[in-house]
């Protein structure tokens, strides 16, 4: 007999593949970091009644397994950060989850959901950034993955990706 979370898992592959995963599709430069993206309307909405804005900002960890790491390595694909601060009211230590591309200069990372600590998960549109290239990678970068000097950055809403 199969397990419910056997069962569950399947149903949610369909799911993702029928509403659309929203990395899925994204246009690459051909640098190979992404192109414009919509944030899509049900993120937009949760934004709204959180009164998240685009430019509100806070610090976050990059990568939750390497926290307080110097340098660190993040490869193209999934990634889970953790605020370090607030952002609006998301509390520390809330998950964020999103992808990193590694293909251009600098890293990309798009966030589209939000975890809290004692919530369920909240669709966003958020990116990690930092002044003065310090998301640039490192020349010990090879291709797929990126060589960071820093674990921590900051985090942007914004109500598209660009």
């Amino acid at each position: 007999m199969h397990s419910a979370r056997a069962l569950i898992r399947p149903s949610l592959l369909l799911f993702l593949a029928a509403t659309g995963c929203p990395t899925a599709g994204v246009p690459l430069r051909p640098d190979g970091s992404p192109g414009p993206e919509k944030c899509p309307e049900e993120a937009l909405k949760a934004m709204r009644i959180l009164r998240l804005r685009p430019g509100d900002s806070a610090f976050v960890e990059l990568d939750v397994n390497q926290t307080d790491t110097s340098p660190i390595t993040l490869y193209d694909g999934p990634v889970e950060s953790m605020l370090n601060e607030p952002l609006g009211p998301l509390e520390v230590p809330t998950r964020l989850y999103g992808r990193v591309w590694t293909g251009g200069a600098q890293v990309v990372v798009r966030y589209y959901e939000a975890r809290p600590p004692h919530g369920d998960t909240i669709p966003i549109c958020a990116v990690a950034r930092l002044a003065h290239g310090q998301l640039k990678k490192l020349p010990e970068s090879k291709p797929g993955m990126a060589v960071l000097e820093f674990s921590s950055s900051g985090v942007f809403v914004v109500d598209s990706f660009r």
